[in-house]
């Protein structure tokens, strides 16, 4: 007797289409076909309904009523405005991490940091990124504060099409990499203040780098 296919869930569906939309490859503005998911997915077009539901009340995509489904592109005033939930948000991991990280979490945190200076060396734009959200994520969890880890990846997931964006102009690996250096510091010396104050500049820095790229 021949074994069923596992039909693919309505969260795996959306699993997969929020992270292709993460890692830019669906770039805002992108139509989300249902047929032609359906026809991707081997699903019917119930499935796929229910993930795109589930996407646009995340806010990766946009729905209307008898409209199409597309990823999100948010305008300027309330892309503005995440970047400035971000960067407080952020900071306040940072601040708290310098306070409350263990022995064990700073040392990962510095080797990560020098690991990703050879990254930078090499020019390895995609392992950049990938080391990044490591950084990043070491950060949130260093907070000690799982509620504000919750909604702070939450943030950054909404926004990464646009922070990874930056990477694309020329020179931003190095910057943001010194930029790294600067927070890793006032980390490792418990300095909450200097924490907060690096990590905000870093998250204005990422923004600005965003907007030269787009003509903004």
């Amino acid at each position: 007797m021949l074994k069923k296919t596992p039909r693919t869930s309505t969260e795996d569906i959306r699993r997969q289409l929020a992270e292709r939309i993460i890692s830019s490859e669906l770039a805002p503005g992108t139509v989300l076909d249902e047929t032609q998911l359906a026809a991707e997915f081997t699903v019917s077009r119930t499935p796929i309904r229910e993930a795109l539901k589930q996407l646009a009340a995340s806010g990766l995509v946009d729905q209307k009523p008898h409209a199409r489904t597309v990823v999100a592109k948010p305008d300027e005033d309330k892309l503005a405005g995440m970047f400035e939930l971000m960067g407080h948000l952020e900071a306040l991991c940072a601040g708290m991490s310098a306070l409350r990280m263990t022995a064990p979490e700073r040392d990962q945190l510095d080797t990560l940091h020098g690991e990703m200076a050879a990254i930078v060396s090499a020019g390895a734009r995609q392992a950049y990124i990938q080391a990044n959200e490591r950084f990043h994520g070491a950060i949130y969890r260093g907070s000690h504060n799982p509620y504000l880890e919750e909604i702070t990846l939450s943030t950054r997931q909404r926004l990464q099409p646009f922070r990874r964006a930056q990477f694309s102009t020329l020179g931003r690996l190095a910057r943001s990499h010194a930029e790294h250096g600067l927070i890793l510091e006032a980390i490792l010396r418990g300095n909450q203040m200097e924490a907060e104050r690096t990590m905000h500049a870093h998250i204005t820095l990422v923004e600005n780098a965003y907007h030269r790229l787009v003509g903004g």
